[in-house]
């Protein structure tokens, strides 16, 4: 890994003013990013990735590489939450094995949106299907977590509640802005698209920037809770990340030749859901406890992929 990647995402704006907010919670501040903000900031960002990817998409020819990149991406998230589910109920009990598999299954669109910053810094381009390929691994992880669970659990209520939790999922609000931003990108002339580039690109950064010092305060705020749920849950909030990332970036090279589009594969691998997942594992597995899946994707995992990951990744895509 090259230390000038490292330093680079580390000195980087947006991860300062993360770093900002969880300090501000350790000083027991009372800065805090309103709701309704907070909410229309996550809006924006997955509307502007979404609205970019289309564009990108459009001039795009349709090869098979896209089609075997979608089933790449399908296979990682439905193939990372079994693995992880085996590996978690040996500790934790089926309801909390099952929420866990399927957030890291999953994937987290703000670790993406971090991830196409740090390309951007680094001036490597990748392609626009990858967005899509985003949303769509937002399903399987679920599904399959959900299953795994009625599986062991042999519940007569799986089917009624599986159908429901599918629903929720194709539903879920980030699932529908970005892939309808995608479409409307695609649609969009290039002309079109020019009007609103000042709204879709000239000011990503900035609020990226204040979305993640809002999710540094949110993460800094579950920290002391999430450490007494004891070392195995740490570990696998610190690891499995990284192992998944790594070899996803050494694996994709199978499915593509860019650079770029393995980094964000390894990403996605390396993301763990804090949005999508707990809500629709609130409806089909009520046992789990949201005070150990969600502090392992938001406090944990989250600040170790734009930490040490994005880098390492980086490092791995570009050397294959």
């Amino acid at each position: 890994m090259s230390l000038d990647l490292l330093v680079d995402n580390l000195t980087n704006p947006a991860f300062l003013f993360f770093v900002l907010g969880i300090l501000a919670v350790q000083m027991k501040s009372d800065l805090c990013i309103p709701a309704n903000s907070s909410k229309f900031i996550s809006l924006y960002l997955l509307f502007s990735i979404g609205f970019k990817g289309g564009q990108e998409l459009a001039h795009s020819q349709f090869s098979l590489e896209i089609v075997w990149a979608v089933f790449f991406g399908l296979f990682i998230a439905a193939f990372i939450p079994l693995f992880s589910f085996y590996l978690l109920k040996r500790k934790l009990s089926i309801d909390n094995a099952g929420a866990i598999a399927a957030a890291y299954g999953s994937v987290s669109a703000v670790t993406f949106v971090t991830a196409v910053s740090f390309l951007d810094i680094q001036q490597i381009p990748f392609s626009g299907h990858m967005v899509a390929i985003m949303a769509f691994m937002e399903v399987p992880a679920i599904v399959v977590g959900v299953l795994l669970v009625k599986m062991h659990m042999q519940s007569n209520e799986g089917a009624p509640k599986l159908r429901h939790t599918l629903s929720h999922a194709l539903t879920n609000g980030s699932v529908v802005l970005i892939l309808g931003s995608l479409i409307i990108g695609i649609l969009a002339s290039d002309e079109q698209a020019e009007g609103i580039k000042p709204f879709t690109t000239d000011i990503f950064k900035g609020f990226l920037a204040i979305f993640l010092l809002d999710m540094g305060i949110s993460s800094g705020k579950k920290l002391k809770d999430f450490f007494q749920n004891g070392y195995f849950v740490t570990a696998f909030a610190v690891l499995m990340p990284l192992f998944n990332g790594c070899w996803v970036a050494l694996a994709s090279q199978a499915v593509s030749d860019n650079p770029g589009d393995r980094f964000m594969f390894a990403v996605l691998a390396a993301s763990a859901s804090y949005i999508a997942v707990p809500a629709a594992v609130k409806i089909a597995l009520p046992n789990a406890n949201p005070g150990i899946y969600l502090p392992m994707a938001l406090a944990i995992t989250f600040p170790v992929n734009i930490t040490l990951g994005l880098p390492i990744y980086y490092a791995l895509s570009a050397m294959m």
